[in-house]
């Protein structure tokens, strides 16, 4: 992945070109994660840390990014060549690790 596959994901994400998998939207009501929060935190100031192009479902990313109010939001999302990007989890950050929820 680049920058330019980031850019690729930031626009998708301000033109609401996104879904959500079902259990990223289950985790989101759980964890209280507005889908405002998913948004702000894929933003120009996001990151791609880690790269998965052999997803079983298909390639993905995980984004690191942080919302207005300053929330670390691990993100793992397909990659923007699809129609819509498909937000697949969020994960909590633990100090040094993050953990899947």
């Amino acid at each position: 992945m680049n920058d330019k596959s980031m850019d690729e994901i930031t626009s998708k994400i301000k033109f609401k070109q996104y879904e959500f998998s079902k259990h990223a939207l289950d985790q989101s009501i759980i964890r209280d994660i507005s889908v405002s929060e998913i948004e702000e935190a894929i933003s120009e100031n996001a990151l791609i840390i880690e790269d998965y192009p052999n997803d079983k479902y298909g390639p993905s990313c995980l984004i690191l990014g942080y919302t207005k109010n300053k929330r670390p939001l691990h993100i793992q999302c397909s990659y923007a060549s699809r129609p819509l990007v498909k937000i697949i989890q969020y994960l909590l950050t633990n100090k040094a690790k993050y953990t899947f929820l």
